[in-house]
């Protein structure tokens, strides 16, 4: 008998097959014989704010984010373990949503603890108060060590393995429907206007990310009228499988244009113990027509035992958790895994088509 080595595998042959394996082996490339690395997304506790770790089957390495500044060093601390978790050494690309601090402030720490090569926003700050340039001005000092970008909507991240596409950003959007969308909107009837939103939120740079049949959709926290200019009169983004619930879970986001339009199996909701997770925004995620679960990183105080979903689906239950995580896995078919750090509890989520719903009277 002869062994040879295939990835991490030991394969055992007789003679007559040795060259048949080695050939598959070869064939099959670094990944091994069975199939390619999956797609993965940790959804780290940052306390109500957001950071969202995305690694591609190609290895690379997407974080969206990176929590507060502070209480020492503790968010940048749960995103050094969270790609300890992934098996990555550096983020290829951080980008940043905001310049709110809960988004932003956590950047400097962040690049003291792990290598950061790309740094991607909407560009320059646009909000005028005191803590907003404060945290810019200290991230403007941070990127200085890797390279950086301003990214447009229609503009792509170039991570190999997913598609990265930029939908919102700087109070724009993009203005072509992506493929296979376009279709009437039939939430915008029901969805009136609200007064402007003057901050750094309706800047939001957003994204889709796409891994084969899979989709991922994160806006940051893209405030109401905005959501509208997106999605109204027409779903420029069509459907998704995830949804990052936008802007913690409050109810200055998450209009039902976009949240019953975009028509998630599944939503997760990086709100914390006593920030977001409004019960009317709840309310509306919980009822988006085909969702088959919510999963919450905390639960929330003020939504109690009608607004917060069942013990297995939230990755804190203690105010003052030990910062848990959510974890997702997909496929390429389409089919994810999403799995709970606190208590272990995992559920699949098979590929499979899905019927949209009616518009719902609200």
């Amino acid at each position: 008998m002869s062994v040879i080595r295939c990835g991490h595998m030991r394969i055992v042959t007789l003679p007559a097959l040795l060259l048949i394996a080695f050939i598959s082996c070869a064939a099959a490339g670094p990944l091994g014989m069975f199939g390619s690395k999956q797609f993965e997304i940790y959804f780290v506790d940052v306390e109500g704010g957001q950071s969202t770790l995305i690694v591609s089957p190609s290895g690379q390495s997407l974080l969206i984010d990176t929590g507060w500044r502070g209480f020492d060093g503790r968010d940048a601390d749960r995103i050094v373990q969270a790609a300890k978790a992934a098996r990555i050494k550096q983020i290829d690309y951080l980008l940043i949503t905001h310049y709110h601090r809960d988004h932003v402030g956590g950047v400097p720490q962040l690049a003291d603890r792990i290598k950061i090569l790309n740094f991607v926003d909407h560009g320059p700050n646009t909000e005028d108060s005191k803590v907003t340039k404060e945290d810019y001005a200290d991230y403007v000092k941070t990127i200085q060590r890797g390279e950086h970008k301003v990214l447009k909507p229609g503009d792509t991240v170039p991570i190999k393995g997913i598609s990265v596409k930029v939908l919102t950003g700087d109070g724009e959007h993009i203005q072509t429907p992506l493929e296979g969308a376009g279709q009437p909107n039939p939430y915008c009837a029901a969805t009136p206007k609200r007064e402007p939103d003057p901050t750094e939120n309706a800047h939001s740079l957003g994204v889709l990310v796409t891994f084969e049949k899979f989709r991922f959709l994160d806006l940051g926290d893209l405030t109401w009228n905005k959501e509208l200019e997106l999605m109204c009169p027409n779903n420029l983004i069509g459907t998704v499988d995830v949804l990052l619930v936008s802007h913690h879970g409050l109810n200055q986001s998450n209009s039902p244009a976009l949240v019953d339009a975009v028509h998630p199996r599944v939503a997760i909701m990086n709100n914390g113990a006593r920030k977001g997770g409004s019960p009317d925004a709840w309310q509306i995620v919980k009822d988006s027509p085909g969702l088959e679960d919510l999963w919450q990183l905390h639960y929330i105080l003020e939504g109690g035992k009608d607004h917060n979903v069942a013990d297995p689906f939230i990755a804190n239950v203690d105010e003052q958790g030990p910062g848990d995580y959510i974890k997702l896995t997909a496929e390429g078919n389409g089919s994810f895994t999403v799995w709970n750090q606190r208590n272990k509890f995992e559920k699949v989520y098979k590929a499979g088509e899905r019927a949209v719903a009616a518009a719902p009277a609200r």
